[in-house]
């Protein structure tokens, strides 16, 4: 995927709740990540969980996501951007 398919400009912002059960809500959305730590998402798409390791506080993580699991997740403070 190229940057160009990423929606670099969000016009909505909702807080996160991490959750093994349920989706974010919001279609392919990116991560805003107030407290830095693991997180455990499923990628917009292939449905694929993953986790990111020791991702930074204060940055967008630039992958779209549909789920991000409690399990498995230490970041905290996060904001989806979609």
């Amino acid at each position: 995927m190229s940057l160009n398919q990423i929606k670099l400009q969000a016009t909505e912002a909702v807080v996160v709740s991490p959750s093994d059960g349920a989706d974010l809500g919001t279609v392919q959305a990116l991560i805003f990540v107030g407290v830095a730590g693991d997180i455990k998402v499923d990628c917009s798409g292939s449905g694929a969980a993953i986790v990111f390791k020791n991702v930074p506080a204060g940055s967008i993580l630039p992958v779209k996501v549909d789920k991000v699991y409690s399990t498995g997740t230490t970041a905290t403070n996060m904001v989806a951007l979609y």
